[in-house]
């Protein structure tokens, strides 16, 4: 990269700067190597015994719970809420989600707010984390078992997290976060069925292990897959994408093309009714008093940018010949994972100002 050596000064760095310089190599971190192969081996056997069955209906159940309550402190609370701001929550409601992204062992609410704020602004270039033009491993693990290139490190000084450096919840969490991470993510969890009458290794593998990589993997996958197979009905000019098989994994979000187009959106989908288990989770809260002042793209406007910038893809607002267009390897469907438009993904080029992460 021709000014890395210079990233500090701010002013050298101009709009081709911050692309994808394919020629820089990232350091590996071996320990984080090792520590991603170790989890993933033992949460392999962790799902091996569930699926067939060497668990209880009860520790099953628990497992199911944990991933679902955990997995919404990440869609509903890290992302939803604290990142992008696209709902209010009262103060119980709040605390909730605090506790079941600690849960989700996501690093703290305040690092990972700044990483997708980050990722926003500088989406699918040397200063998004993980960008995905850097291919699919990277986007979806890799960049966690590479030193941060300097364009992460540098503009990401540049985010605003002024509103969660006021949040006492969010500031005590970040300060306390390994204790409570342990009580939350792995002794409950661990401790629970283990009282119940499962084995305790069993409790270990299937309760952390293999809800731990189950929730990760489900998680990186939108950044990996959902900026790489499917459509872009909403811009085509940007890289992210529908998919409907992320969003059948990750509560909803998959909609990745409509939520970087409209990313203030509670949804981060048009719709709640098809595979948006967060949205209709936000939905019941706000039924209850607990989510308040729901922000939403109005339909006037989604069909405006639809028929401005879209692929042609829409489910409604499309035409035959672009949808004609669509392709996969093996079937044909939208739930196939390579599933995605034949033109190649767009070539981001951002200036230093990079995408807002809110509207």
């Amino acid at each position: 990269m021709n000014n890395i050596n210079n990233i500090k000064n701010k002013e050298l760095i101009t709009s081709k700067d911050i692309g994808t310089d394919f020629s820089y190599k990232h350091e590996i971190v071996w320990k984080n190597v090792v520590l991603f192969a170790f989890l993933h081996c033992m949460g392999i056997w962790g799902i091996k015994i569930l699926v067939t069955g060497g668990v209880s209906w009860k520790t099953f159940a628990w497992a199911t719970v944990l991933m679902i309550c955990l997995g919404q402190g990440i869609t509903s609370g890290a992302h939803r809420l604290f990142a992008h701001r696209s709902y209010k929550a009262r103060t119980p409601l709040k605390l909730y989600l605090t506790l079941m992204q600690t849960g989700s062992g996501q690093n703290s609410i305040y690092i990972w707010v700044r990483d997708h704020r980050l990722h926003h602004r500088y989406s699918d270039t040397d200063a998004d984390p993980h960008n995905s033009n850097r291919g699919f491993f990277f986007s979806h693990i890799g960049w966690l078992m590479t030193k941060k290139h300097p364009y992460v490190k540098e503009f990401g000084k540049n985010i605003d997290m002024s509103d969660l450096k006021a949040d006492s919840m969010v500031m005590f969490q970040k300060k306390y976060y390994w204790y409570l991470y342990g009580l939350i993510a792995f002794f409950i969890p661990v401790i629970v069925p283990w009282y119940m009458g499962e084995t305790f290794k069993n409790s270990l593998l299937v309760c952390y292990f293999a809800r731990y990589i189950l929730q990760l993997n489900g998680t990186w996958l939108v950044n990996s897959a959902a900026h790489l197979y499917g459509t872009r009905p909403y811009d085509k000019n940007i890289q992210p994408v529908e998919s409907w098989f992320v969003s059948l994994l990750a509560f909803g979000e998959g909609w990745h093309n409509y939520h970087h187009t409209f990313p203030w959106d509670y949804k981060a989908a048009e719709l709640t009714q098809f595979l948006n288990l967060s949205a209709r989770f936000i939905e019941i809260w706000e039924k209850w008093g607990l989510a308040y002042d729901l922000k939403s793209a109005s339909p006037e406007m989604v069909a405006k940018r639809i028929l401005k910038v879209g692929d042609g893809t829409h489910y409604y607002l499309g035409n035959d010949e672009d949808k004609l267009g669509v392709t996969a390897i093996g079937p044909l469907h939208p739930l196939n994972p390579t599933y995605n438009v034949t033109y190649p993904a767009p070539n981001t080029i951002l200036s230093e100002a990079g995408l807002i992460f809110n509207q």
